[in-house]
């Protein structure tokens, strides 16, 4: 079938390739001249006017997302060469904390909690009696669940150091209104399933050369179109349903890939919203409620730090929670990203809070801003019984996302996985 995919971010360009492999004709409409949507590349230039690729958000992969890492692959991304791969890790910049050695899981897992440094073993016993409770009732928990309250027993160290900051980097809410459902699948995959699971994967080059860049050069290159800095305006059920009218050109299927916002204007102004269906899909869309993202970038000459990424103390006034040394993954030496997840505040107040953490967490004196992105509405918040919009709009018309109904929090799996989904849903 002739297919339109609105939008070349992660979840695009996973139903665009996985649609061209189901034998359609794919045509991929994205409004940016950059393909990845929220996890791309962004230009910049250094103090001294060297030229930068940076991305408008820090990213990590984990082992346990095995869809897209299997994307990857299949588009002629050498895996092994674009991350460095660590078992997990979440240190203070004083060496406290946990990681897990190279075992195999869960074993990794529960070897890593008994060593973790600067715990007592009450920290240790409480972390330990949760996740075997949470292995016997089958990493399931009411619907309305928060993370706090399924942690409630545990000590204050272990939630300080390992729960909040694993909750906000995965989920981007904070633990006291974010789901612990999905809080627990995404614990389930990554410590508790397959070995390798809870690897991070930091990536060493730009976002959009991660995946996006590659993805489109392989649809192209299956004989589908790739229409960059395309803005779609108007979208419309065709008369012989089910197709649709994407700017006035004729398709047997459109497949939303674009934000959650932008795919609902899409279907009102298409008046896809008669249907009941939609109307439904409209309303579960336009209920979300968004969390902001935040990275800072900044560099320092001769700046190092003692891995690629480190866990920070988070408070009010020093907001961010990991700092990445980007000089370690490929990028230029001295430059650190420092990410504030479910970010509160204006662009001038978090960067100016964030070279002070950076001196008095680091040591750093000097550090020099060079950009700071605030995607406000980088996820959707993952609150407890959320319910999400499902991948099915109306005949021929369907959409995908990180947003869209499934196990997985705002993630790039989350959103790979929507786009296979979708593609599959095509028919």
């Amino acid at each position: 079938m002739k297919t339109a995919v609105i939008g070349a971010g992660w979840a695009g360009c996973a139903a665009a390739v996985e649609a061209t492999r189901l034998g359609h004709h794919v045509t991929v409409f994205e409004a940016a001249r950059v393909p990845g949507g929220r996890a791309r590349r962004v230009d910049n230039q250094l103090p001294d006017g060297t030229a930068l690729q940076l991305d408008n958000g820090q990213h990590i992969l984990i082992g346990a997302y095995a869809e897209t890492l299997r994307l990857m692959a299949d588009v002629g991304v050498d895996v092994k060469a674009v991350f460095l791969r660590l078992p997990l890790t979440l240190q203070l910049p004083d060496g406290s904390g946990l990681k897990l050695p190279s075992w195999p899981a869960p074993l990794d897992a529960l070897v890593g909690i008994a060593c973790a440094r600067g715990w007592s073993w009450r920290d240790k016993l409480s972390l330990l009696k949760l996740a075997m409770g949470w292995q016997l009732g089958g990493f399931r928990c009411a619907p309305h669940e928060s993370v706090a309250s399924l942690c409630r027993k545990l000590s204050p160290r272990v939630m300080a150091a390992l729960i909040e900051p694993l909750c906000v980097s995965a989920l981007n809410t904070p633990p006291e209104r974010a789901s612990g459902q999905v809080f627990l699948r995404v614990m389930r995959d990554a410590l508790f399933s397959e070995t390798g699971g809870s690897n991070l994967l930091l990536p060493r080059v730009d976002l959009s050369a991660l995946l996006p860049d590659a993805a489109l050069a392989w649809v192209a290159r299956q004989g589908g179109e790739v229409r960059l800095g395309t803005r779609v305006q108007t979208i419309a059920p065709a008369a012989a349903a089910p197709g649709w009218q994407v700017e006035g050109e004729s398709f047997d299927r459109v497949l939303l890939a674009c934000p959650p916002s932008e795919a609902a204007r899409l279907v009102q102004d298409g008046k896809g919203h008669h249907a009941s269906m939609a109307a439904t899909w409209l309303a579960q869309t336009r209920a979300l409620a968004f969390e902001a993202l935040t990275t800072v970038y900044a560099v320092m000459p001769g700046a190092s730090l003692p891995q690629a990424m480190l866990a920070l103390p988070a408070t009010p006034e020093a907001p961010a929670q990991f700092v990445f040394d980007r000089g370690q993954l490929g990028g230029a030496p001295g430059l650190l990203a420092f990410v504030i997840s479910a970010s509160v505040g204006d662009n001038a107040t978090l960067t100016r809070q964030v070279l002070a953490q950076g001196e008095r967490q680091l040591g750093l004196k000097g550090l020099q801003a060079v950009q700071t992105i605030v995607e406000k509405r980088a996820t959707f918040a993952c609150t407890p019984g959320l319910q999400r919009p499902a991948a099915q709009i109306a005949p021929g018309c369907l959409a995908c996302g990180d947003y869209i109904a499934g196990p997985y929090p705002a993630t790039l799996e989350g959103a790979v996985r929507s786009g296979l989904e979708a593609a599959r849903l095509l028919a």
